[in-house]
Protein backbone atom coordinates (compact mmCIF):
# COMPACT_ATOMS: atom_id res chain seq x y z
CA UNK A 1 0.00 0.00 0.00
CA UNK A 2 1.41 3.27 -0.77
CA UNK A 3 0.17 6.85 1.15
CA UNK A 4 0.91 10.28 -0.31
CA UNK A 5 3.15 11.86 1.90
CA UNK A 6 2.17 15.67 2.55
CA UNK A 7 4.98 17.38 4.58
CA UNK A 8 3.82 19.98 6.52
CA UNK A 9 5.29 22.97 9.22
CA UNK A 10 3.07 22.28 12.51
CA UNK A 11 1.13 19.15 12.19
CA UNK A 12 1.51 16.35 13.73
CA UNK A 13 2.01 17.83 17.07
CA UNK A 14 5.69 18.62 18.15
CA UNK A 15 6.46 14.97 19.49
CA UNK A 16 5.02 13.15 16.95
CA UNK A 17 6.56 12.00 13.18
CA UNK A 18 3.36 11.56 11.34
CA UNK A 19 -0.26 11.26 11.39
CA UNK A 20 -2.11 9.15 9.05
CA UNK A 21 -5.67 9.93 7.51
CA UNK A 22 -5.80 7.76 4.47
CA UNK A 23 -4.82 7.82 1.91
CA UNK A 24 -2.46 10.81 2.77
CA UNK A 25 0.53 10.55 5.82
CA UNK A 26 0.91 14.30 7.23
CA UNK A 27 5.19 14.51 8.42
CA UNK A 28 6.25 16.94 10.40
CA UNK A 29 8.81 18.47 8.37
CA UNK A 30 10.99 18.61 11.83
CA UNK A 31 11.04 14.70 11.69
CA UNK A 32 11.59 14.00 8.43
CA UNK A 33 14.73 12.07 9.35
CA UNK A 34 12.49 10.15 11.65
CA UNK A 35 10.56 8.77 9.28
CA UNK A 36 11.89 5.55 8.10
CA UNK A 37 10.62 2.60 6.58
CA UNK A 38 9.84 1.47 10.15
CA UNK A 39 7.44 4.55 10.77
CA UNK A 40 6.04 4.40 6.96
CA UNK A 41 4.91 0.45 8.20
CA UNK A 42 3.46 2.01 11.22
CA UNK A 43 1.54 4.70 9.42
CA UNK A 44 0.61 2.11 6.93
CA UNK A 45 -1.02 -0.43 9.75
CA UNK A 46 -2.89 2.88 10.68
CA UNK A 47 -4.62 3.43 7.31
CA UNK A 48 -5.07 -0.45 7.25
CA UNK A 49 -6.80 0.06 10.22
CA UNK A 50 -8.83 2.95 8.36
CA UNK A 51 -9.78 1.04 5.89
CA UNK A 52 -11.64 -1.73 8.10
CA UNK A 53 -13.36 0.89 10.47
CA UNK A 54 -13.89 3.70 7.55
CA UNK A 55 -12.22 7.03 9.41
CA UNK A 56 -14.82 8.56 11.28
CA UNK A 57 -15.71 5.39 13.26
CA UNK A 58 -12.25 4.56 13.76
CA UNK A 59 -11.24 8.13 15.00
CA UNK A 60 -14.28 7.49 17.54
CA UNK A 61 -12.76 4.62 18.83
CA UNK A 62 -9.66 5.79 18.85
CA UNK A 63 -10.43 9.11 21.08
CA UNK A 64 -13.37 7.00 22.97
CA UNK A 65 -10.14 4.43 24.00
CA UNK A 66 -7.88 7.27 24.97
CA UNK A 67 -10.36 8.96 27.19
CA UNK A 68 -11.31 5.96 29.02
CA UNK A 69 -7.63 4.71 29.63
CA UNK A 70 -6.09 7.85 30.49
CA UNK A 71 -7.64 7.62 34.22
CA UNK A 72 -6.57 3.76 34.14
CA UNK A 73 -3.30 4.66 33.35
CA UNK A 74 -2.87 7.30 35.96
CA UNK A 75 -3.51 10.15 33.63
CA UNK A 76 0.14 9.41 32.20
CA UNK A 77 -0.69 10.56 28.24
CA UNK A 78 2.36 8.57 27.02
CA UNK A 79 1.11 5.18 28.77
CA UNK A 80 -2.74 5.92 27.52
CA UNK A 81 -1.49 6.95 24.03
CA UNK A 82 0.66 3.88 24.19
CA UNK A 83 -2.45 1.44 25.29
CA UNK A 84 -4.71 2.44 22.07
CA UNK A 85 -5.35 -0.79 20.43
CA UNK A 86 -5.06 0.68 17.31
CA UNK A 87 -1.33 1.81 18.40
CA UNK A 88 -0.72 -1.44 20.47
CA UNK A 89 -0.66 -3.12 16.83
CA UNK A 90 1.00 -0.96 15.13
CA UNK A 91 3.59 -0.31 17.61
CA UNK A 92 4.18 -4.46 17.68
CA UNK A 93 4.66 -5.16 14.39
CA UNK A 94 6.15 -2.29 12.95
CA UNK A 95 9.65 -3.96 12.64
CA UNK A 96 7.85 -7.07 10.56
CA UNK A 97 8.45 -5.54 6.82
CA UNK A 98 5.84 -8.33 6.22
CA UNK A 99 2.94 -7.74 8.62
CA UNK A 100 0.48 -5.21 6.88
CA UNK A 101 0.78 -8.21 3.75
CA UNK A 102 -0.63 -11.02 5.77
CA UNK A 103 -2.00 -8.53 8.68
CA UNK A 104 -5.55 -9.97 9.88
CA UNK A 105 -8.45 -7.82 9.51
CA UNK A 106 -9.87 -6.25 12.87
CA UNK A 107 -6.31 -7.71 14.68
CA UNK A 108 -6.31 -4.49 16.52
CA UNK A 109 -9.38 -5.76 18.47
CA UNK A 110 -7.13 -8.06 20.77
CA UNK A 111 -5.97 -5.10 22.56
CA UNK A 112 -9.04 -3.29 23.41
CA UNK A 113 -8.94 -4.72 27.11
CA UNK A 114 -5.11 -4.55 27.23
CA UNK A 115 -3.27 -1.87 28.94
CA UNK A 116 -0.01 -1.17 28.50
CA UNK A 117 2.81 -1.98 31.25
CA UNK A 118 5.02 0.77 32.60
Amino acid sequence: MRLKKIITKHFPLKGYTALTVFPFVFIRRSSMERFNSVAERHEITHALQQLECLWIPFMLIYCLEYIIKLPLCRFSHDRAYHSISFEREAYLWQYDAGYNSTRHHYAWRHFVFKIKEK
